[in-house]
């Protein structure tokens, strides 16, 4: 487990230099000759932190052009918590009384450009566009009114969902939670209203997805503090918003756009194992 005395510390330094301004800011994690780095994206230019900037990272200085280097997802979480059926237009019935919750591994998270790879023994692997906040400090039994203050930021994911399996396992640990499945990016947005964003997905350039995060039958305020009643969130852990909507197969060749209001375009192509 990577959770670390930085993670402890987060909550109380949530970054003096980058996090103590009112203005919204845009973070990346970035590939450069092999070395992973963090880095705050100001216009087409990625300024290097020490860390990942909920974690309290700093610029260390150094600054490259976003064009020379891979984007990779921007968050690292230790523990990733998706919501079922929190979109009305997603349900075939009447909502539940509380969140649908369900948890992925960390390690199938992949970021914008990687490809979604379709395992050889499934045939119904479908997109869905989501909304994804990430955590900003320690948060353990979060009264709702204080929610907001633990969330960092904002960016946009594709939970790659494995129709057939998720009828057929005993839980959705492999259909929703497979390597590659679950793609996130292309950055963080700190000072975005996570209650008011458009969430739209494209299959091969056509709208198959679209609807606003104020449609979350459970809005993320009251995600976090709910979640936190049973579980322990910390720096950098993700909550989704559910997607919305009839979603629908994609097959090797596809390509997928989720784009969120305010952080922009996660793009993945679709791959078909042999």
């Amino acid at each position: 487990m990577k959770y670390s005395l930085n993670k402890l510390l987060a909550g109380m330094l949530v970054s003096g230099a980058l996090v103590a301004s009112a203005q919204a800011a845009e973070f990346v994690r970035y590939e450069q000759n092999g070395m992973v780095s963090w880095g705050e994206l100001q216009g087409t230019t990625i300024h290097q932190l020490t860390d990942a900037p909920y974690l309290g990272g700093t610029h260390t200085g150094q600054t490259v052009a976003q064009s020379a280097v891979q984007l990779k997802a921007p968050v690292d979480p230790d523990l990733v918590v998706m919501t079922a059926l929190n979109f009305r237009s997603h349900l075939t019935g009447e909502p539940a009384a509380y969140p649908g919750l369900f948890v992925v591994p960390a390690n199938s998270i992949i970021g914008p450009d990687e490809p979604m790879v379709i395992p050889a023994d499934s045939v119904n692997f479908h997109y869905e566009a989501e909304a994804i906040i990430v955590i900003g400090k320690h948060a353990d039994n979060v009264p709702l009114e204080d929610a907001r203050d633990y969330i960092f930021g904002v960016t946009a994911g594709n939970d790659g969902s494995a129709r057939d399996w998720q009828g057929a396992d005993l839980q959705w640990t492999r259909a929703k939670g497979s390597k590659t499945f679950n793609s996130v990016g292309p950055k963080i947005v700190t000072d975005l209203n996570p209650n008011e964003l458009q969430i739209e997905g494209r299959l091969n350039g056509e709208r198959r997805q679209g609807e606003n995060t104020s449609d979350m039958l459970y809005n993320f305020d009251y995600m976090v503090s709910y979640i936190s009643r049973y579980f322990v969130l910390e720096p950098g852990d993700l909550v989704w918003s559910g997607t919305m909507g009839r979603t629908q197969q994609m097959v090797g060749g596809d390509v997928y756009e989720v784009e969120v209001e305010g952080v922009g375009i996660l793009r993945n192509p679709i791959e078909q194992a042999k």
